[in-house]
Order: structure tokens, then sequence, then C-alpha cells
């Protein structure tokens, strides 16, 4: 008769997974090589490192590190970077820390959304590209991204092309008040205009967002002529642009950088507050100290407008004060 088996004869394996302890102590990596992020793309990081130690500039490909968990890795990043960082063909080195942001352009994919997404990093200038025609101009997307530069503490630039098509005139009468800055171009030829953009852009780290069909990628080969960005047409029937940009481009200028991202049709302002909109209006903040708890700044109670109607806040400040408070309608998803 066969022996009997009962559970003394069941080997019990150790829990190999839990034998070590574990440490929060990550390591430091202090040999990690510095590069700027110029490009992602299905879980691999283009970046450019600078010469140094004998070795030339060079662009290193990268994947990340495990012990990043979830935090994005964007264009316009400055990371650290260990293995084989020479750059040579068929290298892959290992991002493993993403070094502090001076800045952060973020949107929501809407007005209710609550989860922030990081557009770009280290930009500190936003550069707003819009057509005076073919298609329209819609400012209400670019009140939108006015109010995302100033939310994330970058300077706005409004560039028109298309000028050859439609008069800027009329249409920069209503940002007069912002006083954002602005350049007009054809883009057809290296006119004025362009010139004038290049100084704009010299020695800054610009973004350019803009609608799709704007000329936005057409910018971004005068300016970058071995970029190569697709461009694309304007559909006549719905007046939208075709998306030919796919995702964000860093490139190196003579004096500067400028990221290329990919159409918007939408801008989420869910995470920002209205008091961030407002500190760009120093001649209004102090009026804000009159206002009810919780003033929205665009209400019968708010203090703003006996402050504006007082001269306080100087000439021009009930411009500045319709200007504002269109901003804030735009965070808020109205029409105007």
């Amino acid at each position: 008769m066969g022996r009997r088996w009962d559970e003394s004869d069941v080997r019990v394996r150790p829990n190999r997974r839990g034998s070590r302890p574990r440490t929060k102590d990550r390591p430091k990596h202090e040999d990690a090589v510095i590069g700027r992020v110029t490009a992602v793309d299905r879980g691999r990081w283009t970046t450019l490192v600078p010469a140094g130690e004998g070795l030339p500039e060079r662009v290193v490909i990268a994947m990340r590190a495990r012990e990043l968990g979830r935090s994005p890795v964007v264009v316009g990043d400055l990371v650290g970077m260990v293995g084989d960082t020479s750059g040579r063909p068929d290298t892959l080195a290992r991002i493993v820390r993403i070094e502090e942001r001076e800045t952060v352009l973020r949107r929501t994919a809407d007005d209710t959304d609550p989860v922030e997404r990081v557009i770009v990093a280290n930009a500190d200038q936003l550069v707003v590209v819009a057509a005076l025609a073919d298609p329209p101009p819609r400012p209400r997307l670019i009140d939108r991204c006015l109010v995302a530069a100033y939310d994330a503490g970058m300077d706005p630039l409004l560039v028109l092309t298309k000028s050859d098509l439609a008069s800027a005139e009329d249409f920069l009468a209503q940002y007069a008040p912002l006083d954002v800055p602005h350049v007009v171009t054809s883009v057809i030829t290296e006119g004025e205009g362009l010139a004038e953009l290049r100084r704009r852009l010299a020695g800054r780290s610009s973004v350019l967002v803009g609608h799709s069909g704007v000329g936005k990628s057409t910018l971004v080969n005068a300016l970058c002529p071995d970029a190569d960005r697709a461009t694309g047409h304007v559909n006549e029937v719905t007046g939208r642009g075709r998306h030919t940009s796919t995702s964000a481009l860093g490139l190196q200028l003579d004096d500067g950088w400028i990221i290329d991202t990919p159409g918007i049709r939408s801008f989420g302002l869910a995470h920002v507050e209205p008091d961030r909109i407002i500190e760009h209006f120093p001649e209004l903040t102090a009026g804000t100290d009159g206002c009810p708890r919780g003033c929205s700044h665009d209400e019968a109670e708010c203090a703003l407008d006996a402050w504006v109607a007082a001269g306080e806040a100087g000439p021009g400040g009930e411009l500045r004060l319709d200007s504002l408070r269109r901003l804030l309608r735009a965070r808020g998803g109205e029409e105007h």
C-alpha cells in the first residue's frame, strides 16, 4: 500500500520578495549627466547633452528609470541620466531624476477636469500664434492661453500670421489694454515681421501654441530650416486646420530655444486660481481688499468697480478691469 501524504510533507518555499529589508533611501546618482528633453516618443526620450568631459554636444536617447514612478517627463525638462550617455547609435541611457523646474505649462482636458497635464517645462515665454484669416482668429482661445501664461509665470507674446490676407489693426485693439507684446507677419518671405520675431525669441526658451492651421509649423520651418515640420491646409467647409504636428518638439536656435506643440482646439483651465490672474494686474490687486469673501471679481458686490471709478487704478483703469474680467470669464468657460 502506498504512503499516505499529509501537510507535513509540503515544502514551504520562503517568500523571497520580502526576504530583503527595504529602504526608502535612493541612490543619489551624483555622476548623472544632465540633458534637456527635446522629444518624447513611445517610451523613449530624446535629450540634448551639452559638451563636457571630453565629449562634444550630443543627442542621447533614454528610457525612464522605475524609481521615477509616475512623474511625467516632458519636453523642456532637464534630466539626470546614467548608463551609456555617449550618444552612440543603438545605445540607451536611463533617466534617474528630473531637475527642479523653473516653470510648468499645464492644462486640463476641460474646465471641470481636476487632472492637470504638464505640456512643457522650463519655458519662460508663451508664444500664442493666431492667423488673421483662414482660419479666422479665436479670441476666446487666445484669452485662455494668456491665462495659462500668467498662471505659469511666463511672459506672453502674440504672433499674428497671414497679414497678407487681413489687417491686424482692429484685432489688436482689443488686446491693447493688456499690454501684450505682439508680432505681425505673413510668414511668406523673410520680412520685417520674421526678423522681429527672431529678436523676441533670442535668449529665451519659448513654447509655441495655437489652433491648427494658423501657420505655426510654417513659422518653425522659417526659424529652423532643418526642422522640416509638416505643414497642412485649412478645410474650406469647417474652417479648421488639420493637425500636422503630433507631438511637442524642442529646437535649438542660434540663441535660445523654441518648443513647437501640436495644434490645440481647447485649453482647459480648471487648475487656475483667479488670484493668479489678478496678480498680473497690479493696479487692480489692492482694490480687491474690499471685496466680499469668495468674490469672483465679476459680480455686483465686487469692490473693483468703485476702486476704478475713484481713479485708484490710474488712467485706462476701466479698460484694464474689462480685460481682467474677460480673462476670468475665459477661465470659467464663458463665451464672450
